[in-house]
């Protein structure tokens, strides 16, 4: 199983993106998927998490402003963060855990800064 993110980039305070968790190997309907971030200097947190079920959950910092979604047809997740603020700045990175063993994609940065 191999995840690509792709998508980020520099931003305005107040602006948007939209990351981009490519799937292969296995088929994202059938998996959890979460995104994480990682800020200079910090730990690697949670942030975003879609079930097989659809059933989606966030960490208290974005919710009302980032939505985690699925393309079971291009096998994607997808990050859209709207109202983006400079503690959102980081490397955001995706993760399943499939046949029994945790899987990364290589992160992508987002910075936010006027």
């Amino acid at each position: 199983v191999q995840l690509q993110a792709s998508g980020g980039g520099l931003v305005q305070p107040g602006g948007s993106l939209r990351l981009s968790c490519a799937v292969s190997g296995s088929i994202v309907s059938r998996n959890t998927v979460d995104w994480y971030r990682q800020a200079p200097g910090k730990q690697r947190e949670f942030v975003a998490r879609i079930t097989r079920d659809d059933s989606k959950y966030y960490t208290n910092s974005v919710k009302g402003r980032f939505t985690i979604s699925r393309d079971n047809a291009k096998n994607t997740v997808y990050l859209q963060m709207n109202n983006l603020k400079p503690e959102d700045t980081a490397v955001f990175y995706c993760y399943t855990y499939a046949s029994g063993i945790d899987h990364w994609g290589k992160g992508t940065l987002v910075t936010v800064s006027s």
